[in-house]
């Protein structure tokens, strides 16, 4: 499995991970605000069609040891809150919802898991993808988080989230090809 993610058509990208399991407790982490809010974000989540998603990011305390987030993400720092909705949801192997749609956002996220002996593969895909700039934000981004889940999961300490995220964006601006 490559850790980077693949561009699967002009507007999406699919990100895989191989995640300590079981599924249930991969699921929570996807689903329940505190556990999700140790690599992601915090926030209600209404786990039926139509239901309500609300992610409250604060990237800069998601670890330790980290660097300031560089001027470009100077304003994603702090405290921001996106709110989207459920479009579809099967305990614990698929959640789907659209993403930041009160800042005129129409992308979706699927996450999808299935258990591959004692761990769980995420396949995470993120469609609707506007431009070729937001498509390396957002897949640097799903990597780096991604990444923190892991480590969490397993135990271990993670990476510094902006080091990261500065890294793989790099990597990401050569890898998704321009239009």
């Amino acid at each position: 499995m490559n850790d980077f993610g693949i561009v699967t058509a002009p507007d999406t990208v699919r990100i895989e991970r191989l995640l300590p399991g079981p599924i249930e407790r991969v699921w929570a982490y996807l689903t329940e605000s505190e556990k999700r809010g140790t690599w992601l974000a915090r926030g209600a989540m209404d786990l039926r069609p139509g239901g309500a998603v609300e992610l409250v990011f604060h990237n800069n305390r998601l670890t330790d040891n980290d660097v300031a987030p560089p001027e470009k993400y100077a304003k994603f720092g702090g405290e921001i809150h996106s709110h989207g909705q459920v479009v579809e949801c099967d305990p614990p192997r698929l959640l789907v919802f659209t993403w930041d749609e009160e800042n005129g956002g129409d992308s979706q996220v699927r996450m999808e898991l299935a258990p591959q002996g004692d761990e769980v593969r995420l396949v995470l895909t993120h469609s609707r993808l506007a431009t070729r700039d937001g498509m390396i934000s957002v897949s640097g981004g799903w990597h780096t988080h991604l990444g923190i889940l892991a480590d969490r999961l397993a135990g271990r300490t993670p990476a510094g989230f902006w080091a990261t995220h500065s890294r793989v964006e790099a990597e990401y601006e050569r890898r998704i090809p321009a239009a």
